[in-house]
């Protein structure tokens, strides 16, 4: 029944996502690092409540409950650097939407910033 719950949710959430979104710019998958901005923690966290909570609350994963953005998790999948997080927000990965289009480059990079300053207080 939980597993159920979550893949309507899941559902419900990219649905949402999906009718929500505009394109900003074609997507460049992988992203060019050398030219993303550096990112701003305090704006990332305006962004991340945007969209990214509701998969990501508390730095959890509402759908592979093991991919977290707390430090373990993050070690352990390669994914704790800012260069990993802005590619994999940019292009998506697995069950994870691409949300390139969606945001500027500039507010991937400032999510990534505020997921890393947060790992360690999730």
């Amino acid at each position: 029944m939980k597993k159920l719950l979550a893949v309507i949710l899941l559902g419900v959430v990219l649905f949402t996502l999906a009718l929500g979104s505009q394109a900003i710019a074609a997507v460049e998958c992988p992203p060019d690092l050398a030219n993303f901005p550096k990112g701003d923690a305090a704006a990332g966290a305006q962004v991340f409540g945007g969209k990214c909570v509701a998969c990501h609350r508390n730095g959890g994963n509402i759908v592979k409950r093991n991919k977290t953005l707390k430090p373990d998790a993050l070690e352990k999948y390669n994914m704790y650097s800012a260069k990993a997080i802005i590619t994999q927000v940019t292009c998506g990965k697995g069950v994870m939407p691409q949300f390139g289009k969606q945001f500027t480059e500039e507010q991937i990079a400032n999510v990534a910033a505020y997921v890393l300053q947060q790992a360690d207080k999730w």
